[in-house]
């Protein structure tokens, strides 16, 4: 994996949505890697894209999912706009063939297109409903013709010091529809670091377009 970080378009400070996730990187980092990518998207794993492709992963974090993804033969841009979690994402998964960017939703810049599936895993309730508006339009600009969006919605109380909103599942399905998105999973699951009063509602929005199967 290269070292090289692209940067942001425009870098003009801290994301919004990132409040409170540098202070704690040290302990998010162990606590992202203490659970898979086939924990978190078991009920979707049938339709991540089983050819390689290319993967966008928007928040990824430490990279969990993204190497994940790579190990599975497609190429990833893992995006995440925390220096500090990117740093350990590429001290964790250095053998990993992922491409780092340091960039953000709602707008996300990327110069290329043509993605067979865009991963956000804990990142669409950090954006206000106006953003939440311009991310799906523009996720539904990068995905190809029956590329697939996997978002993972967080429900529960805040954590102190972060930026989050309750955003309803069937909220998420219906702006993927108005982009030309449908749905073809939703679903819950518990919290898998074992927090009662924390839920998860797992989505897979499909791009419209793609060729009926022979």
């Amino acid at each position: 994996m290269s070292d090289q970080v692209m940067e942001r378009a425009g870098n003009s400070g801290p994301v919004r949505g990132t409040a409170g996730y540098a202070e704690a990187a040290d302990a998010l980092a162990v606590q992202y890697e203490e659970v898979t990518f086939e924990a978190v998207h078991g009920a979707v794993l049938e339709l991540v894209p089983a050819r390689p492709g290319r993967i966008l992963d928007v928040g990824a974090g430490t990279g969990r999912d993204a190497a994940a993804l790579a190990a599975r033969g497609h190429r990833v841009v893992a995006v995440e706009p925390t220096a500090e979690l990117r740093a350990h994402g590429q001290r964790i998964h250095p053998d990993s063939a992922i491409e780092w960017v340091d960039d953000a939703l709602p707008d996300l810049p990327l110069s290329r297109g043509g993605f067979d599936a865009v991963f956000a895993t804990a990142v669409w309730m950090h954006l206000d409903a106006g953003e939440r508006e311009r991310a799906m339009a523009r996720i539904a600009a990068l995905l190809v013709p029956g590329g697939r969006f996997f978002v993972n919605l967080r429900h529960g109380p805040v954590p102190d010091g972060r930026r989050m909103f309750d955003v309803p599942a069937a909220e998420t399905a219906e702006s993927g529809a108005a982009h030309g998105l449908r749905t073809v999973h939703l679903g819950e699951r518990p919290d898998l670091h074992g927090r009662d009063s924390v839920r998860w509602s797992c989505l897979v929005l499909e791009s419209r377009g793609a060729a009926d199967p022979a």
